[in-house]
């Protein structure tokens, strides 16, 4: 598992849609959850970094539209236990949104094409498919994996 997965996971799944409407859980009180501060600046800059991922991992956007999200971000090096840690040197308004995108640079490169939106077009979620033949299609099999299934049979014998 790639650190902060989770995190990214969880900012890309926070504009789910229920009863047919897209809601925008991204709030202060996400973000405070989320080890974020909670401030307007902090909040803009999560939901544009979301936005941004979002597109790109549906591929409705090219990956150089990161570039504004890291300008200014620098990262420091530091000898640590039996290694080198890196640190990451960005104003406390912008580190949700970069912590994001440093996630989905992980992810990118450790689990090449497992990071996808569901393949219920009717769902806004997006899943990070860890099984082994890489095959999974939806965010969750008890909400969209049944209902397309269903839906899938449903179209089958009625068409008989």
């Amino acid at each position: 598992m790639v650190a902060d997965e989770e995190f990214l996971l969880d900012l890309l799944n926070s504009t789910p849609v229920v009863n047919g409407t897209r809601q925008d859980l991204l709030t202060v009180a996400w973000l405070r959850a989320h080890d974020g501060t909670g401030s307007g600046a902090e909040l803009r800059a999560t939901r544009e970094a979301r936005g941004v991922l979002q597109a790109l991992v549906r591929g409705e956007a090219p990956v150089d539209t990161l570039a504004p999200l890291l300008d200014g971000v620098r990262r420091r090096p530091a000898v640590a236990g039996d290694g080198v840690e890196w640190a990451v040197e960005v104003e406390d308004a912008r580190r949700p949104a970069v912590r994001a995108v440093l996630a989905w640079d992980e992810v990118r490169r450790h689990s090449p094409g497992r990071l996808r939106p569901c393949a219920n077009d009717e769902c806004a979620r997006f899943l990070l498919d860890h099984s082994r033949p890489n095959r999974a299609r939806w965010c969750s099999m008890a909400l969209c994996g049944n209902r397309m299934k269903a839906r899938r049979h449903y179209e089958r014998t009625r068409g008989s």
